[in-house]
């Protein structure tokens, strides 16, 4: 029923100009529509994402979003972490960190946090 639609990943946020700028100055994403101050659309790839105003921000403590960036990885980590970006490192079983990148199980993955403590993560496929 659902296989062939597109979804929105929506993330919420406290405070949006501070979203904003990490959004499109950190994450180069270019915003698409904007809800007066409330919401903020973002196209990404086939599909978008909603950043949009929440008393409920930074309580999600699971990976809100994924990027499939295939063999950018290292450059995307790279470039993020010149802006300021601080990723993520976790304790996984059968997994090695590289600099900031989780490696095993035949895939390449970097995990970081938006303002507000959403997890988003990089992965190379």
């Amino acid at each position: 029923m659902l296989a062939n639609s597109n979804a929105t990943a929506n993330l919420a946020v406290k405070d949006l100009a501070r979203a904003k700028a990490f959004y499109e100055d950190v994450l180069g994403l270019t915003e698409v529509h904007n809800e007066g101050g409330e919401l903020i659309v973002y196209k990404c790839g086939d599909t978008s994402i909603n950043v949009y105003r929440s008393n409920f921000a930074g309580t999600n403590k699971a990976t809100a979003v994924t990027w499939m960036v295939g063999d950018e990885i290292e450059k995307i980590v790279s470039a993020l972490r010149s802006k300021g970006v601080v990723f993520e490192h976790y304790d996984m079983p059968h997994t090695t960190i590289e600099g900031d990148i989780h490696v095993g199980h035949g895939m390449k993955v970097a995990w970081f946090k938006d303002p507000d403590g959403n997890i988003l993560n990089l992965v190379d496929r």
